[in-house]
């Protein structure tokens, strides 16, 4: 059944749709010298709510849903995502996971979306959920400020095994509405992919909601990325629903899914980011999960959850707080 789904076709449609309403969805539209399309959703063009929204969808390869309301975090309320899929693993790890790091040159950006299924990036995620595409088009979502030349176009080409005008770009820079909304739109995917970490087989997980609030904007983008990522880390709320025979082992995954579980939580994302030496990898993966995980186990009809929300984290991280992050 997971094999007959194919996340770069059913993407393909909802791009098609940003194409033919661009001056709805905010976004500008171009095509290369060697026929492939590229949407800008923040850098010179204005992108927003409705762009961020369709565009997480696009990230998610069809097969997951989005929705723009409001979540209350304390005595806040602020813009927020909603997100749903019933193929969590296809949708989440098969797709939307910012799997894929481009370095062609000087060129740098993080890939996420359909593509991936194409170019099995990285590899071992495609093996433990036993999916990948063979679509003749593929759809790829960068994280950039920056146009990418031709030579990473050909890359990116070349590893999806698509001729160049079959390949779509969509290009949403981190300190835009629309940047902001599809990283908040991750929601499901980190506590996916926690779970998955901690030894929960992700095809186990049958249907999964999430949602987590859309941030303040930051000029700069370690700023940026760090109010973005703390949506999720300290705000965010994850559902899951799964088969799985022992409770007790689900319990103990489940402890420890959220970001509470980390010895880096309870700081801004960016204050960690900063004396990390802004290296990824020198933060605790632990982090990266929802801030409050709930599963329930079908086969038994427990349910369980861990982790809780940091409003006062939150407040800081936005800058509504008195301890300012920005300096």
């Amino acid at each position: 059944m997971a094999q007959q789904l194919s996340v770069n076709q059913a993407a393909a449609k909802l791009v098609e749709r940003l194409c033919n309403k661009a001056d709805k969805y905010g976004v500008f539209v171009n095509e290369t010298k060697s026929g492939t399309t590229i949407i800008d959703a923040g850098i010179k063009a204005r992108g927003g709510f409705l762009a961020g929204e369709l565009v997480t969808e696009i990230c998610l390869g069809g097969y997951g849903e989005t929705r723009i309301s409001n979540a209350q975090v304390g005595d806040l309320v602020f813009p927020s995502i909603l997100v749903h899929t019933d193929n969590p693993a296809i949708a989440t790890l098969g797709s939307q996971f910012a799997g894929w790091q481009i370095k062609v040159g000087d060129y740098n950006a993080i890939g996420s979306g359909p593509a991936r299924a194409l170019a099995l990036k990285p590899r071992k995620i495609y093996d433990s959920i036993e999916y990948k595409d063979d679509a003749d088009v593929a759809v790829i979502v960068l994280e950039t400020s920056k146009e990418p030349p031709e030579s990473v176009i050909a890359y990116i080409s070349e590893q999806s095994k698509v001729t160049p005008d079959n390949l779509s770009i969509i290009l949403v820079p981190t300190m835009s509405l629309a940047g902001a909304i599809q990283v908040s739109g991750r929601i499901v995917e980190t506590g996916v992919h926690k779970l998955m970490k901690l030894g929960l087989d992700p095809k186990a997980i049958m249907y999964a909601l999430g949602y987590a609030p859309i941030t303040s904007l930051h000029p700069k983008f370690a700023q940026a990325m760090g109010r973005t990522n703390d949506a999720i880390l300290y705000a965010g709320t994850t559902y899951y629903v799964v088969r799985y025979e022992d409770d007790e082992r689900l319990n103990e995954i489940v402890e420890k899914a959220p970001s509470l579980a980390s010895k880096s939580y309870g700081k801004p994302f960016y204050e960690i980011f900063k004396k990390a030496d802004y290296d990824f990898y020198k933060i605790d993966p632990n982090l990266f999960a929802p801030a409050v995980v709930v599963v329930n186990n079908a086969e038994t009809g427990r349910t369980f959850k861990a982790g809780q929300i940091n409003v006062e984290v939150f407040k800081q991280s936005t800058g509504l707080s008195n301890l300012s992050t920005d300096h």
